[in-house]
């Protein structure tokens, strides 16, 4: 019925024996995992030396969103390696057509420009609100904060933060959109008439978008530490459909860490689009900015508000002026409009098929013509 047991001997011997083979094991196991947690913080302080804190929780976000991609493991290890990885930061063709359909939409209802405030608000563009309505419901209206002649600015509450949202909608007639877009770009032009600026270099280009990260240190107003600035930038000129592009937002860029000398600006938004009342080279064109950023200071917010409120308009009226004197040929600046439509490029050619619309230029930021 039952099995016998084995005798007194043998599983006393068993006993003994397994014992012994268990506590080997578990030592064996034990000097495994010693070890690997070992490695784990050597490599922990390796990184914490060469990363910042805030550089970590980027490598970290990258990684989340990288597993269970194709090649996920090559782009994280590039991440890790200190190299900059395009696929996850470079501006997408999306990102300027939403820009451009924010001007068409204000173009569309241009009335509220032409009205002496019965509109205090631009219209939410249809990209942002057709089939998302979380995002419409989160979205605080645009409330008026300058009204001039030739010259608009609103600001609206960002979602769960104490910061605003600001944005410009402003006509200029003395110079040709050309000039203003070039003067824009050319970072040694901006160096001479933005007394502000402390450093403005190109850190990197990306061959496939035309893309730019860029490093800016500025001074702040006294007391404020001085705020620096990584962030990429594309821009885009559409010579068929007559409208110009430039697109910045923040990055983190392995090759500049964060500085004790400066407060690193880790929050920042810029869309400048310009729209030519005529053509690029004649004088008269409209322009909406669409800016945020989070410039790290304890101020309250009526405070900060207040010094960009104030500080558009002057950094915009210098912005003219510097293009006044590049119109007339005071200092040379780059062209970075071709002289013909160029070709699309394989990426703009897939959003241009998926979207159904127009065929869109972009020219390199390597020229070396000058207007």
């Amino acid at each position: 019925m039952f099995p016998r047991r084995p005798p007194a001997g043998l599983a006393a011997w068993l006993a003994a024996r397994g014992g012994g083979l268990l506590g080997l094991l578990a030592n064996q196991c034990r000097f495994v995992t010693g070890l690997r947690v070992r490695r784990t913080q050597q490599i922990a302080q390796l990184y914490g030396r060469l990363y910042s804190e805030s550089s970590r929780c980027v490598l970290l976000g990258r990684w989340r969103r990288l597993r269970g991609r194709p090649g996920h493991a090559s782009a994280l290890m590039a991440a890790l390696a200190g190299v900059f990885v395009w696929d996850e930061e470079r501006i997408q063709e999306e990102e300027l057509q939403r820009s451009i359909n924010e001007m068409k939409r204000l173009e569309e209802v241009s009335n509220i420009f032409q009205s002496s405030g019965v509109e205090r608000h631009p219209p939410e563009s249809k990209s942002q609100t057709e089939g998302n309505e979380e995002l419409k419901d989160k979205e605080q209206p645009w409330e008026m904060v300058m009204d001039k002649k030739h010259f608009k600015l609103w600001r609206r509450p960002i979602e769960g933060s104490h910061l605003y949202q600001y944005r410009v909608f402003g006509t200029y007639t003395d110079v040709t959109p050309r000039q203003f877009f070039n003067v824009q770009l050319d970072t040694e032009y901006r160096k001479k008439w933005d007394a502000l600026v402390i450093k403005l270099e190109v850190i990197e280009r990306d061959v496939v978008s035309g893309s730019e990260v860029l490093h800016w240190v500025t001074h702040f107003p006294y007391p404020m530490y001085s705020r620096d600035y990584v962030y990429v930038r594309r821009y885009s000129v559409d010579q068929e459909n007559n409208v110009m592009v430039l697109v910045s937002r923040a990055v983190q860029h392995p090759s500049v860490p964060e500085s004790p000398e400066f407060v690193r600006v880790r929050s920042y938004e810029s869309q400048m689009v310009i729209r030519p009342h005529k053509s690029f080279d004649e004088n008269g064109f409209d322009y909406l900015l669409t800016y945020s950023d989070n410039p790290q200071t304890v101020f309250p917010r009526y405070c900060v508000s207040w010094m960009v409120s104030s500080g558009m308009p002057d950094f915009l009226e210098k912005l003219h002026t510097a293009t006044l004197k590049a119109k007339n040929m005071e200092i040379k600046v780059k062209d970075y409009i071709p002289a013909k439509p160029l070709e699309m490029s394989s990426e703009a050619k897939a959003t241009a098929q998926s979207s159904e619309r127009k065929n869109e230029g972009s020219c390199s930021p390597a020229r070396i013509e000058y207007a």
